[in-house]
């Protein structure tokens, strides 16, 4: 087991596994709640880096991958280690951990101390992520 996904799971986050990261807490996630988060340009949104076709956003990322039909790609765990902290999957992403402040640098003083999400956010993000089970038709 990583040294993060070790950690995590030591401090109750959620039991981490090959597979991915077990819910962060006991209530489901809300979709809604997770695309409203997904899109909310006053945090951190996906969209920055993400592209996902069936939203009628303007100025999608493409620096990450498309999300469209990830669900039907990666499974729950995976996805939530993804939000949690993507470093534990890939040590060189650029990707924000949404949910770790280990090994953070240059956090910003009124940031530091400060996940991006918290728990119930990881897991309504992940409940929306799990709607897109469709790749789109291009």
């Amino acid at each position: 087991m990583p040294a993060l996904a070790l950690c995590f799971w030591l401090q109750g986050f959620g039991a981490a596994s090959a597979d991915g990261l077990a819910p962060l807490t006991g209530q489901p996630g809300d979709p809604a709640r997770g695309e409203a988060l997904l899109l909310d340009m006053r945090r951190v949104s996906c969209l920055i880096c993400h592209e996902i076709s069936t939203l009628d956003e303007r100025d999608q990322g493409q620096i990450g991958p498309a999300l469209d039909g990830v669900a039907s790609r990666l499974g729950n765990m995976e996805l939530r280690q993804r939000i949690v902290d993507a470093r534990v999957i890939n040590p060189d992403t650029i990707m924000p951990p949404y949910y770790s402040l280990t090994g953070l640098v240059d956090v910003a003083d009124r940031y530091r101390g400060q996940t991006i999400y918290d728990a119930q956010e990881v897991e309504d993000v992940v409940a929306y992520l799990l709607t897109l089970t469709e790749e789109p038709n291009r």
